[in-house]
């Protein structure tokens, strides 16, 4: 039965989870936040999307850019780079990005009659988004569930697994991972270099199909 709703970025976590969930999901839904990445992420959305035949959604929240600060929207600095676990990459951080997201998700989805919303954060997020970890979406849950007359849940199977781990169920899916996109620069190429990317070199040893800059 499809009475899912799935927050894609168009990143190999969340298309891993488009992929691996289709059966169940009745509609797509992407946030266009003005990230420097969000043209290229946004693509391998549609992409994806169209090839599993779901509908889908791209919703602007040009907000994001006017009033948060944040390096990795438009108007913020450069992108750092180093490993997710260095300091400066805390300057990647949108302040509560997945708490805005999934209570917009979810008048989505009960607007749709929809019954769950499958986000796709993992562990691998956990040392610098406060909004990945366990301990925000346990209570996130909660939340919604309470504040929707359907009862809504939330579904984040991928909260307590490695990005590594999801990379083995898209290769075990036959995911080609060539037509996602992960990189904060937002360039053609994926630079290689900041958090995103060596994470991403991380998970996908052995098969990574990545063109990354020279």
């Amino acid at each position: 039965m499809k009475d899912s709703l799935v927050v894609v970025s168009g990143g190999m976590d969340s298309i891993t989870m488009l992929h691996e969930y289709h059966h169940s999901i009745a509609l797509a839904l992407t946030f266009d936040y003005k990230s420097k990445h969000a043209e290229k992420e946004i693509a391998c959305a549609r992409l994806h999307c169209n090839s599993l035949n779901i509908p889908h959604i791209v919703m602007e929240l040009d907000f994001f850019a006017r009033y948060f600060k944040s390096d990795l929207l438009q108007t913020g600095g450069e992108i750092p780079e180093g490993h997710y676990e260095d300091e400066n990459m805390k300057n990647t951080v949108v302040p509560f990005r997945n708490g805005i997201m999934l209570s917009i998700a979810a008048g989505v989805a009960e607007s749709n009659g929809l019954k769950r919303i499958l986000i796709a954060n993992h562990f691998g997020d956990h040392a610098i988004y406060p909004d990945c970890r366990k301990s925000f979406i346990e209570p996130i849950k909660e939340a919604i569930n309470q504040g929707t007359y359907d009862q809504i849940e939330v579904f984040a199977p991928y909260t307590e697994i490695t990005k590594r781990e999801i990379a083995l169920i898209g290769k075990k899916l036959g995911i080609d991972y060539a037509t996602t996109y992960s990189c904060y620069k937002g360039n053609k190429y994926h630079c290689g270099k900041c958090g995103t990317c060596i994470e991403r070199k991380e998970a996908l040893s052995g098969f990574d199909p990545t063109e990354y800059e020279k």
